[in-house]
């Protein structure tokens, strides 16, 4: 498996050192993400000016904030700044960022990602840009404007990715993406709740799983002892509810529809219903040690090392850590561990 981690600027100071010396450890690529903090594009070109070797990505430049030439046109620059280490990572993300947030609909997400790939591809080519899609019309049916072609041009491939929970936007990411971005990965439940679909997308498109990079995060800590390791998996119930109660709408939660397909229908359903409530501990005393072990790489070293042999076994070719530690020394330093037990799990 490769190695992979993601940041995000408005994490702190130290987010540029950190990714620095990241790619001294060996670290393959460096997704960088924008939610509802620092913007993605200007934080990858900070980081590709400090490294040279590791791969970059948007993990993930939402869909619907910026127009499909937009997002085309910051990854040709990206792309040609970095000497072709861009990985362009694009998501619908959820109503509540997209219409709390940015004020825009937040309406058939699928179909919007599916013609932004489009638009996206057909600038990369680098002819004049004529598209007539249900979402999007370039140029403008009702306008004196004709099809124009964007002044850069991409000195390198472009990867796109897409992250993708639901089934539809699985299958969407098999029929026509070349990396999947996944989060909220249970190997032992992946094959219904999520292979199932991209493999669906990947039949209909004539591809197999080569053809695809299976990019899956998770956080990862060592303990020393079953008394440390009991207490990582206490503080981490409180963001797990706010992943299965707080992300998303009231009606939306694409991380509670996923834990629910892979056997926790029940605790997530109840989780949520307490986190909305208010009741923020209550919602975090629901979960349990099984959904946080399951889904992260928290562990003795032993426990982790096992872990990564599921993980690859499932089928991820890219693993991104999150490697936890209060200061910047001890997140490198469980990085490094981490590294060292991907290397051993099988070829990079």
């Amino acid at each position: 498996m490769r190695t992979a981690t993601t940041v995000e600027l408005s994490g702190g100071p130290d987010v540029g050192e950190f990714v620095v010396e990241a790619e001294k450890l060996g670290l393959d690529a460096c997704w960088v993400a924008e939610a509802w903090g620092a913007d993605a594009p200007s934080a990858l070109g900070y980081i590709a000016a400090r490294t040279h070797r590791m791969l970059l990505g948007s993990g993930v430049l939402q869909i619907g904030t910026r127009s499909p030439t937009l997002v085309a046109q910051t990854a040709i620059t990206l792309s040609n700044l970095s000497s072709g280490r861009f990985l362009l990572g694009l998501g619908a993300s959820g109503p509540q960022v997209i219409e709390g947030l940015h004020g825009i609909a937040f309406n058939r997400p699928v179909a919007r990602v599916r013609e932004t790939v489009d638009i996206v591809r057909e600038v990369f080519a680098g002819g004049k840009i004529s598209y007539s899609g249900k979402e999007f019309r370039i140029p403008r049916p009702d306008s004196e404007a004709v099809p124009m072609r964007v002044s850069i041009r991409s000195e390198h491939p472009i990867p796109i990715y897409l992250a993708a929970m639901s089934p539809a936007m699985l299958r969407l990411t098999g029929a026509i993406a070349d990396g999947w971005l996944g989060t909220s990965f249970v190997p032992e439940g992946a094959a219904d709740a999520y292979f199932a679909h991209l493999d669906e997308g990947l039949a209909a498109a004539g591809r197999s799983r080569a053809d695809i990079d299976i990019c899956q995060g998770a956080e990862v800590a060592f303990a020393s002892d079953e008394d440390e390791l009991r207490a990582m998996v206490a503080d981490r119930k409180k963001e797990l509810a706010f992943s299965l109660g707080g992300m998303g709408s009231a009606s939306t939660n694409y991380y509670n529809q996923a834990y629910s397909r892979q056997g926790w229908t029940e605790v997530a359903a109840a989780v949520r219903e307490r986190w909305q409530r208010g009741d923020r501990e209550a919602a975090a005393g629901l979960v349990t040690d099984e959904m946080v072990l399951a889904t992260t790489l928290i562990g003795t070293e032993e426990m982790v090392r096992t872990r990564l042999s599921v993980w690859h076994d499932a089928g991820v070719n890219t693993v991104r850590l999150y490697p936890a530690g209060e200061t910047l020394a001890a997140k490198l330093n469980t990085l490094g561990r981490a590294i060292e037990l991907v290397c051993e799990t099988g070829p990079r």
